[in-house]
């Protein structure tokens, strides 16, 4: 049986993680993970400060082309080495994670379903939706316990760069989604909803 794609989009914060965490522990299937934030450029050529000047929250900042090969690779149905990324210093590791093609494999990214050429890559596509107060404030919470940010710069970025670039990006992209769920609610049923799609997409494939 060949893999199938399922990918979780929205806004930062909006719940994407933690719905990607729920469905490993709840589908009954062999399960391996992507994340398209893996994918973003490495910027070690820039100084420190120029590194803090890139507009993370745009399209341009990922590398699209590495990750569609990665994508078309684990569809044919080969492992990949998906890279590393250090969100603190903005950087790519040298070292990579091993993806193999299970039975499904869940890919979640704020920008994900921006692509055209990914959304066709992908069997299934969901947009988890939460309200921007709420993304700020689970934000400015990860960013200085993961990220070695202070809250004041978590807010600031979020002001200058992440929500315009929601706005302008991702908030349209959840019309190539084929399910919207909210990312505050308990993802017990959104789970088992999510199971039946793939069931269901299973028996009209076979």
């Amino acid at each position: 049986m060949s893999s199938i794609f399922l990918g979780i989009a929205g806004g930062s914060c909006s719940g994407k993680t933690t719905l990607v965490n729920h469905l490993c522990s709840y589908l009954n299937f062999n399960v391996s993970t992507l994340a398209f934030d893996s994918y973003y450029c490495d910027q070690g050529h820039l100084s420190l400060d120029q590194r803090a000047l890139v507009n993370y929250d745009h399209p341009d900042s990922l590398d699209v082309a590495l990750f569609k090969d990665n994508l078309r690779t684990l569809r044919d149905g080969f492992d990949i080495s998906s890279p590393i990324y250090d969100f603190a210093s903005h950087t790519r590791s040298d070292q990579t994670v091993q993806v193999f093609p299970t039975e499904v494999v869940l890919i979640d990214g704020i920008l994900l379903l921006v692509f055209p050429e990914i959304c066709e890559l992908l069997d299934i596509s969901i947009f988890v939706s939460a309200p921007d107060h709420v993304r700020l404030e689970r934000r400015i919470v990860r960013d200085v316990a993961e990220r070695g940010r202070t809250a004041e710069q978590a807010e600031t970025q979020f002001s200058k760069t992440v929500q315009p670039m929601h706005d302008r990006f991702v908030e349209p992209s959840k019309r190539n989604a084929d399910m919207i769920i909210s990312g505050e609610d308990r993802f017990n049923e959104v789970c088992l909803d999510i199971e039946r799609r793939i069931l269901s997409f299973l028996k009209r494939d076979g």
